[in-house]
């Protein structure tokens, strides 16, 4: 008598089940895309990478609802994807946070999780807001500040000039570098400032003192 593991025949797909967790996983994944714009920190742009967000988690539904049925499958799909290869590198570890929590989203509906990963989901993205908003309230401007001048005559007591008026108008400054060539002086300092009070108060008192200068700010948190 034949005994039939039934190995190779993958039991039928509902599609109303199917029909559910796409419909879950597109209100996950675009509640995901919405707190990637809202509270994300990356310097790239935030909207275009959130509207890929949807289609990696409905993707991974719709993968993990076929193939968890068989195991002929399964082994397929691994076959499949050890010949993938992904070029386009992803800079930012935010960005790629965000990528595995779609994912995660459609591992968890393809295999029918929906109560554990809508709980999951959203507690995990309000901690992450409560923290950014946390971080946000304690974050300062912390800045570093480029001039870039004419040097005509004793550069260097223009220097002077400049790193006094800078330490008169924030809180802690810190000389980074200092070029000096064909009549140039550009300057590069570290500044923490208070507030956006005590930066403005800054750029007015750079701009009072040398008209000629050009001035430039950095974030240093985001370098």
């Amino acid at each position: 008598m034949p005994f039939d593991l039934q190995l190779t025949e993958p039991s039928p797909l509902s599609p109303v089940t199917l029909i559910a967790n796409l419909l879950i996983g597109t209100a996950l994944s675009l509640l995901l895309g919405w707190h990637f714009v809202k509270f994300g920190r990356t310097m790239s742009n935030r909207a275009a990478f959130a509207h890929m967000l949807p289609f990696i988690a409905l993707t991974t539904i719709l993968v993990i609802s076929v193939v968890k049925s068989s195991l002929a499958l399964s082994l397929g799909l691994v076959g499949a994807l050890s010949i993938v290869r992904f070029r386009t590198p992803i800079k930012e570890p935010e960005e790629l946070a965000y990528i595995f929590m779609a994912i995660a989203i459609g591992l968890g509906l393809g295999a029918d999780q929906r109560v554990p990963v809508i709980t999951a989901s959203v507690l995990i993205l309000a901690v992450m807001a409560i923290r950014s908003a946390m971080s946000s309230r304690k974050r300062k401007p912390n800045l570093y500040l480029n001039v870039e001048c004419s040097a005509n005559g004793d550069g260097g007591e223009r220097f002077r000039r400049l790193t006094s008026l800078v330490a008169s108008k924030v809180d802690t400054t810190d000389v980074r570098r200092v070029d000096l060539r064909d009549g140039l002086m550009q300057a590069t300092y570290y500044v923490d400032c208070a507030d956006e009070g005590q930066l403005m108060e800054l750029i007015q008192g750079l701009k009072q003192d040398m008209p000629d200068a050009a001035i430039s700010f950095v974030d240093q948190n985001n370098l």
